[in-house]
């Protein structure tokens, strides 16, 4: 067995262990957020904060005789604690939190000693100064949740996005009947219906991508209480301001308790679980649409639909992500009810919750690449669409009856409610009550002859276009 193979064993072995499936069977959505969510990826983001935190004291606090003598062509050094963060690194991070069973302190230890490794013991005593320990969390879990965002989660759903919007274009003159209550209804576009899901996505995207995170850095109970006695001749909440926008780029909370209030987390987790809810729409609808034949799966030679039925292609990816929605979702709504709340000015159950805000993520991700997988295997069953249209004539009841209505007909409607109710109505039958109303113009006698149920799609085309424009 080669080396590569052998660590693929490995690594299968590691996954069929897993607790979860995310870390398991789809260790894959796993390893695109790992850099975002995981303990290593936390622990690194706290080392750029305290090492940010003294990068910006050092360049903004002018009544420190240890500061004025510090030799600013040292700071890339001081930089590289966090640039040259490795597993060592973290290893050691937590090598110190055994004895301390601090996580926050430990980082702030770890630092220290890379300072004294670097021979400015000097500075050790400023790291953290002036923190708290939710100073650090609340600003690191706000640029992992944006990175995350930005690198990973809109991008998927964009691609989601763009895979429907192509299904929408080829199909903008494909016509369908359409179900209301589950009965035939007026009939529709295959490529006006997705491209409902098209803005519906978009719009809930953008809706998220509005939210700022926000940081606060203002010490115990929220009023830079220690730091002021220490530094009075500095005014903190403009210089936390300073370093949360220009050293951080994270959007300032300039009032808070002990911990940050985590409104713009609940409004995230609110945002993502209403786009996981449009895209189960889809999910169903898609499964609906399967099981009526108007969308063909593409049946792969290697795969099995069925331990026992060979002939089966089962629409497994959109239950699939049907499934991983309902998990994200319960996820979402737990943090957004959680972390709203806080006894008084702080209490720790928002660190346990925020922990397990990647696997929010990583189920939606999971949801969102299914779908893409799900609709890239089906096509339009044309045949099957125009099977069902041309077998349900009743449908161009409505259009009769509001052409009569134009006429001044006060009994319009229920002429073709007794024509056509509950019946399954023939070309012939439906042609033959039109050329019986002579109170119609020959223009709009002959308008109504010519549609059919294929035809009667309205604007359908033109309003798919104007979204797919967008």
């Amino acid at each position: 067995m080669t080396r590569d193979n052998e660590n693929s064993a490995k690594e299968a072995i590691m996954e069929a262990k897993a607790l979860g499936p995310l870390d398991g069977r789809y260790a894959k959505i796993a390893k695109k957020l790992s850099p975002y969510f995981s303990e290593y990826a936390l622990v690194k983001h706290r080392v750029w904060v305290e090492v940010y935190w003294l990068k910006f004291l050092l360049e903004h606090v002018e009544d420190c005789e240890i500061f004025d003598d510090f030799d600013t062509r040292k700071l890339p050094k001081v930089m590289s604690i966090y640039e040259k963060f490795s597993d060592d690194s973290y290893m050691r991070v937590k090598e110190i939190e055994s004895v301390t069973n601090h996580d926050v302190k430990a980082v702030e230890l770890f630092v220290g000693e890379k300072l004294k490794e670097l021979g400015m013991d000097s500075l050790v005593s400023f790291v953290h100064i002036g923190c708290t320990s939710e100073d650090i969390n609340n600003t690191s879990y706000a640029k992992m949740i944006s990175k995350a965002l930005t690198n990973v989660w809109v991008p998927a759903a964009m691609e989601l996005i763009a895979v429907i919007a192509s299904m929408a274009q080829k199909n903008l003159n494909t016509p369908m009947l359409a179900h209301t209550h589950g009965q035939p209804a007026t009939p529709t576009t295959v490529g006006k219906e997705l491209a409902i899901y098209v803005y519906r996505l978009i719009k809930s995207v953008e809706n998220i991508q509005k939210i700022d995170a926000t940081a606060k850095f203002n010490g115990a109970t929220g009023n830079y209480a220690a730091i002021s006695v220490a530094f009075p001749d500095e005014y903190w909440p403009e210089l936390a301001q300073t370093f949360v926008e220009g050293y951080l780029k994270l959007d300032f909370n300039p009032v808070t308790t002990q911990i940050e209030s985590h409104d713009y987390i609940c409004h995230i987790a609110d945002g993502i679980r209403h786009f996981n809810n449009v895209l189960l729409d889809l999910d169903l609808d898609m499964w609906m649409y399967i099981s009526m034949e108007y969308f063909k799966q593409i049946a792969v030679k290697t795969e099995v639909g069925s331990s026992t039925m060979p002939h089966k292609v089962n629409p497994i990816r959109f239950e699939n992500s049907e499934a991983n929605i309902d998990m994200s979702n319960a996820i979402l709504v737990a943090l957004s009810n959680k972390l709203a709340r806080s006894r008084m000015q702080r209490d720790l159950s928002d660190s346990s919750s925020m922990r397990n805000i990647g696997l929010a993520f990583g189920y939606s991700l999971q949801s969102i690449e299914q779908t893409i997988g799900g609709l890239k295997k089906v096509e339009v069953n044309e045949e099957k669409l125009l099977s069902d249209l041309e077998d349900r004539w009743e449908v161009l009841a409505e259009p009769i009856q509001t052409v009569l209505r134009k006429y001044g007909i006060p009994d319009a409607y229920n002429q073709l409610k007794e024509l056509t109710r509950g019946k399954h109505i023939s070309k012939e039958a439906i042609h033959e009550f039109i050329n019986s109303l002579d109170m119609l113009s020959e223009k709009d006698k002959a308008t109504l002859l010519a549609l059919t149920p294929a035809t009667y799609t309205g604007l359908a085309r033109e309003i798919a276009e104007e979204v797919l424009k967008y």
